[in-house]
């Protein structure tokens, strides 16, 4: 057996307290502003989760998931998707060999960390074919299982402004993802400084802060946080009370909602929990926790009805509410 990282549980949470802040500090000599995006975006990665970014052209998406990998010590893979995109195109295919054999050639999905741009962009059929991967971490080419490296991390964008030619996300789909994360506009202070660093011929020289070792490490000690059941009832009575027509439905459901969260919900605001309670030097967490994950984890779980949109009431709007 290899020797733990650490003695103790809580040395590994202050180590991993010292990590993260050593990581958004690397991150931020390439990323500027953007503090929220990256505390979401890093809970995914320690979540073993998946993140959506939605956001306009420009808004250094690209960039941002380059730096996480960067830091992270791991491999990064882009993936553009387009209409005419295939299934094979992501997860590989087999070839014939000089010998006449068949092979397996492994597609892009084969990194630790997986940029799928523009999502909504290709079919459902392509779509679906992250499905396997993000859950279960291995994809199935031919009847044949092939396992994905660990740590394995899908960030999908989105553009919320052009919708010609797209392909919403199913409900299924859009569960997957632990976040949804909506990118804002910088600061005219933020835009400032992010023009004065990128017209330049200065590029930062990043470092690699952690390990492959030390991440799977503290996904682990993540799962292995305690919490006190209060923590956990104020979680799924959150979720439960998104759902109309139930018994534990608030009014604000009844009015606003068309669907409400699944249990998924429930489980990922318990996890992510976990991790903004470590990222806050706490060993526990508490409801301030949940509340601080539960907008980017309900809103694309909830559907408005008609009544919310004529009143103009946005997912956040109700999410608050709901708090």
């Amino acid at each position: 057996m290899s020797k733990p990282l650490y003695n103790s549980d809580v040395e590994a949470a202050d180590a991993f307290k010292g990590s993260y802040e050593k990581l958004t500090k690397e991150i931020s000599k390439v990323i500027v502003g953007q503090e929220d995006t990256v505390r979401l975006l890093l809970t995914a990665v320690f979540c073993q989760g998946h993140c959506l970014l939605v956001g306009v052209p420009g808004l250094a998406k690209t960039l941002l998931i380059q730096t996480i990998a960067s830091v992270m010590d791991l491999s990064f893979n882009r993936i553009q998707f387009t209409p005419d995109l295939m299934p094979s195109d992501i997860l590989g295919s087999e070839t014939l060999d000089n010998e006449r054999k068949f092979k397996f050639i492994k597609g892009p999905v084969f990194a630790n960390i997986i940029l799928a741009d523009e999502i909504n962009r290709t079919p459902p059929k392509t779509q679906s074919a992250l499905l396997e991967a993000m859950q279960e971490y291995s994809v199935t080419v031919a009847g044949v299982k092939h396992e994905l490296e660990k740590p394995f991390f899908v960030l999908a964008t989105q553009n919320p402004i052009e919708q010609e030619g797209t392909y919403p996300l199913p409900e299924a789909q859009l569960d997957r993802f632990i976040f949804m994360v909506k990118l804002d506009y910088p600061t005219y202070e933020q835009e400032l400084q992010i023009v004065k660093s990128t017209t330049n011929d200065q590029k930062p020289t990043l470092n690699t802060i952690i390990s492959k070792d030390e991440i799977k490490y503290f996904q682990s000690l993540v799962r292995r946080v305690p919490v006190a059941d209060n923590v956990v009832e104020y979680a799924v009575k959150l979720v439960q009370k998104t759902r109309p027509n139930t018994e534990s439905a608030s009014q604000v459901a009844k009015d606003y909602l068309e669907w409400g969260a699944g249990p998924r919900a429930s489980q990922n605001l318990i996890l992510a929990a976990k991790c903004n309670a470590l990222i806050n030097g706490k060993y526990s967490p508490d409801i301030e926790d949940v509340v601080a994950v539960s907008s980017a984890i309900l809103q694309h779980r909830i559907v408005r009805n008609f009544k919310a949109e004529a009143e103009g009431q946005n997912v956040n709007d109700i999410i608050n509410k709901l708090v």
